[in-house]
């Protein structure tokens, strides 16, 4: 078990069809990193049913979260996963918000397309996955075929494959380049 290291924390969000292997590497990474990570189940359970019928169960539903006390919003992709969390009012109100106030958002796959559709990748560097390109050019987004994008205060990535250079992009953010590499050699993601 790893030790917290790290008082930031972030919200990784989960809606019925999302990607199993975009959320849980990404909530595997932080945890193995030391960053504080909570799993919210955008359905009114904290019970989620991913896009291949994987059941995870959250720990709280976004109903008793409290935004404030976060500093990142992580939002894996899958369909219908990305249409469930688009259609999230709350969590839109949110992501708007931390954008606005400099605080960091992150997206991978097709959960990217997200910001281009709330109008926040305007000239901004982003990467996607291949099936929502349009939305992000149609967005204002500069589509880059990069593992993951960091550009200001919003991370993306293209999809399931890209996942753990996601996730490292993530502990990057947090704990710096050096951080972010010894835990890709931990896990032999790096050579």
């Amino acid at each position: 078990m790893s030790d917290i290291t790290n008082d930031r924390k972030v919200a990784l969000f989960l809606a019925n069809g999302c990607e199993t292997i975009e959320a849980l590497t990404v909530a595997d990474l932080l945890y193995r990193a030391g960053i504080p990570c909570t799993k919210v189940s955008v359905n009114s359970t904290p019970v989620v049913v991913t896009s291949h019928n994987v059941t995870v169960v959250a720990d709280t539903t976004i109903d008793h979260l409290n935004f404030d006390d976060y500093d990142m919003l992580v939002l894996p992709g899958g369909i219908p996963g990305t249409p469930n969390l688009k259609a999230c009012e709350s969590l839109m109100v949110q992501v708007v918000r931390f954008h606005a106030e400099g605080k960091m958002i992150a997206a991978i796959c097709a959960a990217p397309s997200i910001f281009a559709e709330l109008g926040l990748l305007k000239g901004v560097p982003a990467a996607c996955n291949p099936s929502v390109e349009q939305i992000m050019i149609d967005g204002g987004a500069k589509l880059e075929k990069k593992n993951a994008v960091t550009a200001g205060n919003i991370i993306t990535s293209r999809a399931m494959g890209t996942a753990i250079p996601f996730g490292l992009a993530i502990v990057e953010h947090y704990k710096g380049k050096a951080a972010a590499e010894q835990l890709g050699r931990n896990i032999l993601y790096i050579q």
